[in-house]
């Protein structure tokens, strides 16, 4: 739904994010499917699930066999990974430029 024909976006709570996420994974709809009939659009549902796969990563991550991480621990993994995902994704922008403007040069 955009915002320009007068309609407002679709807010999901947690626990509709949670049920579109078991649907989706347990392959009871498409992305597409999902995305209709909960009224958002496909790319909300692709984010939906990637940020239940990190917090899931980063839940299993943190979790020592024997104790219970506190959710201090459990945030401060979540941002060690997330930091590590931005650090290459900088590398990478970095490098680009440094193509890009390599080719300015020669231009």
């Amino acid at each position: 739904m955009s915002m320009s024909d007068g309609r407002r976006r679709r807010q999901l709570t947690s626990e509709e994010k949670w049920e579109v996420f078991l649907e989706v994974t347990c392959q009871q709809l498409t992305q597409r499917d999902a995305a209709r009939k909960w009224g958002v659009d496909v790319s909300v549902i692709i984010k939906l699930r990637k940020l239940a796969k990190d917090a899931a990563l980063a839940a299993f991550a943190s979790s020592k066999p024997g104790r219970l991480a506190s959710p201090q621990e459990a945030e401060i993994e979540a941002l060690r990974t997330e930091n590590a995902r931005l650090s290459e994704a900088l590398k990478e922008l970095a490098v680009e430029l440094t193509v890009v403007r390599g080719k300015a040069r020669l231009a």
